[in-house]
C-alpha cells in the first residue's frame, strides 16, 4: 500500500502555503486521472465524507478511499460529516481503507471519545468547526488534534460564497493556537469559498492549508495556478 512516511504532517512545508486537493471535485469517472494530475502539486488529498442527515451532501465511502489510498502515496485527510450514532464505525471503517489524518466536528457530541480513537489507531486526529460554532469550542481539543479546520461556507454544499465571518475567525483561531503552547504542529486549514479573489484574505489570516477544489481542478494552467498559491504572503510577510 503506498503511503507517506509516518511525520508527513511534521515534515509538510512551513514557508508557503499548502494545497489540500479537495476530490469532491474531482471527475469521480476518471479519479485515477484526475489524482494523476494533480498529485505533483498536491501537498494532503482532502476526502469529503457525508452521511446525508449530518450534512445534506451523501459522499465517498471507505472502499473508495481504499482504491484512491492505492494510487498516491500523499496524505489522505478524511473530513467526516456524519452523524454521532455511526461516527465511531465509520473512524474504524476509515482508517482500515489507509486515512492518514481524520477529522470530525466539533458539533458531534461524541468528538472526545472519537478524536481519542483515532489518535489510538496510529492516525493523525482533526477537528473541524462550522460557521455557527464559536472558535473558542476548538480549545478543548487542542491538546489531542494536528488539524485545526473551519468552514467558511456552510456544510455540505458546493459553489457558495466566502462568509464575511471566515477571515476574522481564522485570526482568532490563530491566536487560539499561538496560546495553547502545545509544542505541536497544528495546521490551520480553511475549507470552503476558496476562489482566486478569496485565497489571499484567508492565508493573510492565518490559512496554512487550503482545501481546493475547482481552482485546481478547473484550471487551464495548473501549475502556474499553484506557483501563484504557493506565493500567497502571510501576514507576518506583508
Amino acid at each position: 500500500m503506498m503511503r507517506p512516511s509516518p511525520d508527513w504532517l511534521d515534515t509538510l512545508p512551513s514557508n508557503r502555503l499548502l494545497a489540500e486537493m479537495s476530490l469532491w471535485s474531482a471527475n469521480l469517472c476518471r479519479m485515477a486521472d484526475d489524482i494523476a494530475r494533480v498529485d505533483p502539486f498536491t501537498d494532503i488529498y482532502h476526502l469529503d465524507v457525508a452521511d446525508g442527515h449530518f450534512s445534506p451532501a451523501l459522499l465517498l465511502f471507505p472502499d473508495l478511499v481504499a482504491a484512491i489510498r492505492r494510487t498516491t502515496a500523499k496524505p489522505l485527510h478524511v473530513h467526516l460529516m456524519v452523524a454521532d450514532g455511526i461516527l465511531v464505525d465509520q473512524i474504524r471503517q476509515f482508517a482500515e481503507a489507509g486515512a492518514d489524518a481524520i477529522s470530525v466536528h466539533a458539533e458531534n457530541s461524541n468528538a472526545p471519545e472519537a478524536l481519542d480513537l483515532i489518535a489510538g489507531l496510529g492516525v493523525e486526529p482533526g477537528i473541524v468547526l462550522q460557521l455557527q460554532t464559536p472558535i473558542a469550542e476548538a480549545a478543548p481539543y487542542l491538546d489531542r488534534v494536528r488539524i485545526l479546520t473551519l468552514l467558511g461556507t456552510r456544510i455540505g454544499v458546493k459553489g457558495q460564497g466566502l462568509d464575511g465571518s471566515a477571515e476574522p475567525r481564522l485570526r482568532e483561531a490563530r491566536t487560539l493556537i499561538a496560546g495553547a503552547g502545545t509544542g505541536r504542529r497544528i495546521l490551520l486549514a480553511a475549507d470552503g469559498g476558496i476562489r482566486e479573489h478569496t485565497v489571499p484574505g484567508l492565508r493573510r489570516s492565518g490559512a496554512e492549508t487550503i482545501v481546493m477544489g475547482s481552482l485546481a481542478f478547473n484550471a487551464p494552467d495548473l501549475g502556474a495556478r499553484m506557483d501563484w498559491v504557493h506565493g500567497q504572503p502571510s501576514e507576518k510577510a506583508d
